[in-house]
């Protein structure tokens, strides 16, 4: 499992999205609904799965077929809302069919806790869409392991919940899917103010200064960081245990997902771009669905934009991005060593 050495291949992948083609395609492109697979018999788990794009992705899950899915929530209350929700105007559909379990992405021990149970209880796990991700107005450190509160959420704790998944995926004969809820502003980063690949991440992160307190950018970063991830975890992962990928929801007008903003100036403008070009959260939804559920070995370690591979952010094609994934790889790897993660890719690999 050694990192890699020069910069990942882009072979077959279209070129990324600019910021202007990115809008573009917003507003002329309108995703298909997922109407052409079959899920009865199939269990999947959604993340961050009681609002916006994750409810929304469940609900269509479950319009496919499926026989059983795990809403994964930090606040239990709302899953059982959302569960509830998701029950309604189902003909002859049993409840039992929904479970509500708890996942605190701020805590490792939650995450520990909710893979261990899954491991436990469920006999297969064909599809998990990890979709938690936090945008907060200010700046946060996260009190169990003071990194930045954005970075360990949207990027850290969803490693660590990958990979702790991953030996469910042995015990089946098919590939399970494994679909990070991802975007197309990871291009749109400077990365590192400093510029510098060689340069620790997690405390370049952690460290306090203007960097720290654009919210926006460091959610971005958290995006790219995520893509790094996927592609390197796709190289040490067969395509055979589980097929891995990311896909972006688009923008959507009507997520909780930048909440904290609201009742701001900021938030005001942003709300009434996202209105004009945005699409709701069922439609962002259906990019999810169809990553997760459409798409084979073609897609393991890829991108997908409204439904399309495209490239992942430029960074990750260079040689300082090469730099950056060995960097990265490393260090997330010393960070979760406390839940075996490099025993268990190791397993998963053979």
């Amino acid at each position: 499992m050694a990192p890699p050495t020069a910069a990942i291949s882009d072979t077959g992948s279209a070129k990324p999205l600019s910021f202007p083609r990115y809008l573009c395609s917003q507003i002329k492109t309108k995703p298909k609904p997922v109407t052409d697979v079959d899920l009865h018999g199939k269990t999947a788990l959604v993340t961050g799965s009681n609002c916006g794009v994750g409810l929304e992705t469940s609900r269509q899950l479950l319009d496919l077929g499926l026989s059983k899915l795990i809403l994964a929530v930090r606040d239990e209350e709302k899953g059982r809302e959302a569960a509830a929700e998701l029950s309604q105007g189902r003909k002859g559909f049993d409840p039992k069919t929904i479970e509500v379990w708890k996942l605190d992405q701020c805590e490792y021990g939650s995450v520990v806790a909710f893979a261990d149970r899954a491991k436990r209880t469920l006999r297969r796990l064909d599809i998990a869409v990890l979709n938690v991700g936090i945008y907060p107005a200010k700046r946060r450190v996260n009190a169990e392991t003071a990194h930045d509160e954005v970075i360990q959420v949207n990027y850290i704790s969803t490693a660590l919940l990958a990979i702790l998944l991953l030996p469910l995926a042995k015990r089946q004969p098919q590939p399970m899917r494994i679909t990070f809820t991802s975007s197309e502003t990871a291009a749109f980063t400077r990365f590192f103010p400093v510029g510098n690949p060689q340069q620790p991440i997690f405390p370049a992160m952690d460290a306090p200064g203007k960097a720290a307190r654009n919210t926006a950018d460091r959610m971005f970063v958290s995006k790219l960081l995520g893509q790094f991830f996927v592609a390197k975890l796709a190289s040490v992962v067969p395509a055979r245990v589980a097929v891995i990928n990311a896909a972006s929801p688009g923008s959507v007008h009507d997520s909780r997902f930048a909440r904290e903003f609201e009742g701001s100036k900021a938030g005001a403008v942003t709300k009434i771009c996202l209105r004009r070009f945005g699409n709701t959260a069922a439609v962002g939804a259906r990019m999810m669905t169809d990553a997760a559920v459409r798409h084979g070995e073609e897609t393991h370690g890829k991108f997908l934009s409204f439904q399309k591979v495209i490239r992942m952010a430029p960074i990750i094609y260079t040689k300082n991005g090469a730099m950056i994934s060995q960097h990265l790889w490393r260090e997330t790897m010393e960070e979760l060593s406390f839940a075996n993660v490099a025993e268990i890719l190791e397993d998963v690999a053979n």
